[in-house]
Formats: structure tokens, sequence, C-alpha cells
């Protein structure tokens, strides 16, 4: 099962990843430029450590939190 903290840091990485492939200019620019694309909506670190905080704090307890406000 994969734990709040294993999510966001998942998520996180991703982009940095994206942001690695938009750069790499040994790639084809069709791959840089879905890169791109990919990243104009992609959360930040920041919004999504944001969003596991806000989700930490909920006061309904349905169900765990989906992210976490750290990736420790």
């Amino acid at each position: 099962m994969t734990m709040p903290t294993e999510r966001t840091r998942s998520i996180i990485q991703a982009r940095e990843f994206l942001v690695d492939l938009s750069r790499d200019k040994t790639l084809p620019e069709v791959v840089r430029t879905e890169a791109r694309r990919l990243l104009r909506h992609y959360p930040t670190a920041r919004e999504v450590l944001l969003a596991g905080k806000v989700e930490e704090r909920r006061e309904d307890s349905l169900s765990e939190p989906f992210l976490s406000s750290s990736i420790d």
C-alpha cells in the first residue's frame, strides 16, 4: 500500500522528471514539447505539499489523507 508521503514524493519527482525532459536537447522536439505542455498545469512541489497539509487538517476522518505535507 502506498503511503501519503510516498505518493507525495512521487508526484514531486514526476514534475522534476518532466522538467528534465523538457530541457534535454538530446531528445526529439516532440518529446520536449509534450513535457512542457504537461508542465503547464502540473502542480509545483509547494502546491503538492500545501494540498497535503490541507488534507491532514481535515476534520472529517472518513478516509486517510491522499497526500502528505512532507516527503520524509
